[in-house]
């Protein structure tokens, strides 16, 4: 985890580098996607905990969720930037350390045995030793494996000025459909409908972004046709 945290801190601030942005708010950005990263992997645990809830304890507790703290980092930097009265779009920064850290992150998870898969038959099924004698899905090197091809790609469409300034939508909305399908193979609790809450989540989430890069998008379109007009 502290390889991570590193990693990610250190890919964050090269690929920064180059935001038309004093050194305070590069820190201030960078802070806010932690805090919001932490508070959102936490909060549905929290939750689901009142009274741990009331005195602080489910805070201290066992359990975090990635797609809930991704979705905290990105509304923390915007809210953020809407405090700090900045315009620039920093999303595309956040993509590729956000990537690198989550895919060592991940591997802590495999090596404490959380997060794991259900059973399987398969040939590369590994025992869990946390859990039982199954060989089971590794889920967790599943999920490394998406996070560090989402860095490849991330750093090629980056390269390409490829859907410049949307790269941070175009991550969750992958995730959102990854996380989607790898539950099947993961013993989560089902929540309505024969799907899971963190499906829910997904099914919740990946509108909202799809709008806001539909909103995005209009915009950018309407101040070229400016600028051209102009």
């Amino acid at each position: 985890m502290l390889l991570s945290l590193s990693s990610g801190a250190w890919v964050l601030r090269r690929a920064q580098r180059g935001l038309p942005l004093p050194r305070e708010q590069r820190i201030a950005l960078g802070l806010a996607a932690f805090c919001g990263a932490m508070l959102g992997a936490k909060l549905p645990f929290a939750l689901s905990d009142l009274s741990g809830l009331l005195d602080g304890t489910a805070w201290l507790g066992n359990g975090k969720t990635i797609m809930c703290g991704m979705v905290g980092a990105y509304a923390a930097v915007e809210l953020a930037k809407w405090t700090l009265h900045i315009r620039t779009k920093t999303g595309d920064s956040f993509v590729l350390a956000a990537a690198v850290a989550i895919a060592i992150g991940r591997l802590a998870c495999f090596t404490v045995g959380c997060c794991y898969g259900v059973p399987t038959d398969l040939p590369w099924g590994l025992q869990c030793a946390a859990v039982d004698t199954l060989r089971r899905h590794p889920t967790q090197l599943y999920e490394a494996a998406f996070h560090a091809t989402m860095a490849g790609w991330m750093f090629y469409l980056q390269r390409r000025g490829v859907w410049r300034g949307q790269l941070a939508k175009l991550y969750l909305l992958s995730y959102f459909a990854y996380r989607f399908m790898s539950e099947f193979i993961r013993p989560e609790a089902e929540l309505a409908g024969g799907l899971t809450g963190y499906q829910w989540f997904a099914l919740t989430c990946a509108p909202v972004f799809v709008g806001l890069w539909w909103y995005d998008s209009r915009h950018a379109w309407a101040g070229c046709l400016q600028e051209a007009a102009g």
